[in-house]
């Protein structure tokens, strides 16, 4: 039986770059959770008795949602859902799901790298029918209709077992319990060479993969030991957890320390990876060397061909605007198109459904490919196992004859967390209020070229985005790149971007801070960092 429930409006209901996140407790509000969902449903068109997928990453709250959602979307007339068994389903994997089975859309519960937990991070996003994030025009919609909304539908039923592979009616909705592993590991199957991964395991080749505790595990341990045979213990942390076991599900250098220091160490494997709490970001060591992910996207396009799945090359490269130019001069050397974009993988769905690209980057760990419509992480780990197994060479020696061939694209992002909203919003108007002086003007011995803010006007839609991001460029080619982050959950976080391209390879074997120094004196000096945010350092730097 359909029920009406009368309900007020929240006003903090806008989705940032990928969807709603704040902290548990605020979704545990009344119908705090259903208005958000009710505010979804009510922005699209055209879905009575078609297919709705939902899935998250398996943190704290995502089974109650699921249920709530299951619940609203019978009441509101879709005819399928499909839920990943126990609630799990990994953001890329999702996106495989929208796509294979032809869904006009889903529902993705996660916060993606944020912390899990009764009092950390929680957040619901939608995803249309190509399996990408919503573009703005409906996130647009769906605040809008959460600023008025006066009721939502759902059905008085009985919760679904979710942990049950099988198929269930409720109402007039048929509801489909799936492997949530099964689709996604048929897919990475298609695309990388299976035979030659396991032929190199075979022979010894060690790695470890750090699943966080997060999402990625049971795909991980799928692919990398049941089906390419890597050794048992390969894959660590594979089981997911409703607060991660207590730890950040970022795969960054300081919450994934642990790896990094055991791929520095005497006895290293040949290759480190992990990935985040809802398995869309990776981190790859080498033994001895971090691949940052700006050089990780750029070496994984030169290579993509050496997969069976790009085997005929690649049409052009997207990236963030914030991620390093290393990809450009890839995309020049290939002589096919490169795409800079706002940071947000939304904006670069268009591009990947008109063709124009096929593998695109963010420099917060995100790569991905014309295979789905989200960043991939497990899909990075194993395009580089591909590329290692292809050319027989390590990590190390892939990263140095790239940086020989290309030149080096020295390049650090330093985050500034929770920072006061107000202080943050003020530094940024104090740095546009800046832009039109700034060119011709000397910080130290560096010389302002250009000043802007970015904004971009998309090539297939002609939608524009502005204020994307503050960006300083400096005669040679180094830059600083200012802009607010819009995935946290309780302040702001200002990330600061840190560029120098140096093409002389005798000048590749600097520390990285050692090698931006002068630039991140003068990010300071531009920005009064420390005297507006009250900081002395970042909280991360990557």
């Amino acid at each position: 039986m359909i029920i009406t429930v009368p309900t007020k409006p929240y006003s903090d209901q806008k989705p940032g770059t990928s969807g709603l996140r704040k902290k548990v407790p605020h979704f545990q509000q009344e119908n705090y959770a259903e208005n958000f969902i009710q505010s979804i449903f009510d922005s699209l068109e055209d879905f009575k008795g078609k297919t709705l997928v939902i899935g998250g990453d398996g943190r704290f709250y995502n089974r109650d949602v699921i249920q709530k959602a299951i619940k609203m979307a019978a009441a509101n007339g879709f005819g399928r859902v499909l839920v990943g068994q126990g609630g799990i389903l990994s953001t890329p994997a999702a996106s495989n799901i929208i796509r294979k089975y032809k869904a006009f859309g889903g529902i993705v519960l996660s916060a993606s790298h944020n912390p899990g937990g009764p009092t950390e991070d929680f957040g619901i996003k939608y995803n249309i029918g190509n399996g990408g994030p919503a573009p703005e025009k409906i996130t647009d919609a769906i605040y809008a209709n959460s600023k008025t909304i006066t009721s939502y539908k759902t059905v008085d039923a009985p919760d679904i077992n979710l942990d049950q592979i099988g198929s269930f009616d409720l109402g007039d909705m048929h509801v489909e319990v799936i492997d949530p592993v099964a689709d996604y590991a048929a897919l990475m199957e298609q695309l990388f060479d299976f035979n030659a991964i396991r032929n190199m395991f075979s022979l010894g080749f060690r790695m470890v993969f750090d699943a966080m505790s997060a999402v990625t595990g049971p795909y991980a341990k799928e692919i990398l030991e049941n089906r390419l045979g890597a050794p048992e213990g390969t894959v660590r942390n594979f089981t997911p957890l409703p607060d991660f076991g207590g730890h950040h599900p970022d795969p960054n250098l300081v919450h994934a320390k642990e790896l990094y220091d055991e791929m520095m160490g005497p006895d290293a494997p040949d290759f480190g990876a992990a990935s985040d709490g809802d398995g869309d970001r990776n981190l790859i060591i080498g033994q001895g060397i971090f691949v940052t992910p700006s050089d990780s996207l750029a070496i994984l396009a030169a290579n993509a061909s050496l997969a069976p799945g790009y085997s005929g090359g690649i049409a052009g490269i997207a990236r963030s605007m914030p991620t390093s130019a290393a990809a450009d001069r890839v995309a020049e050397k290939l002589k096919i198109g490169i795409f800079e974009t706002p940071t947000g993988w939304k904006f670069f769905g268009n591009l990947l459904d008109a063709g124009k690209v096929t593998i695109c980057g963010e420099e917060s760990a995100g790569t991905g490919s014309n295979h789905v419509r989200e960043k991939d992480g497990l899909w990075a780990v194993l395009l580089w196992l591909n590329v290692l197994a292809s050319r027989g060479e390590s990590v190390q020696e892939i990263v140095r004859q790239h940086w020989a061939t290309f030149g080096r694209n020295y390049y650090s992002r330093h985050d500034y967390e929770e920072v006061d909203s107000d202080a943050a919003n003020g530094l940024m108007e104090a740095l546009r209020g800046k832009l039109l002086t700034l060119p011709g003007t000397k910080i130290g011995q560096l010389t302002v070229e250009k000043a802007d803010d970015f904004a971009y006007h998309d090539p297939v839609d002609h939608s524009e985005s502005k204020k994307q991001g503050v960006r300083i460029l400096f005669q040679g080619g180094s830059r600083v790149v200012f802009r607010l982050s819009g995935t946290g959950t309780s302040g702001a976080t200002l990330r600061v971007y840190i560029e120098r391209y140096e093409p002389d390879s005798s000048r590749h074997g600097i520390e990285t801070q050692e090698a931006l120094a002068d630039l991140i004196a003068a990010a300071e000096e531009l920005a009064d960092i420390k005297r507006r945010t009250g900081r002395d350092a970042p909280s991360v730097i990557t």
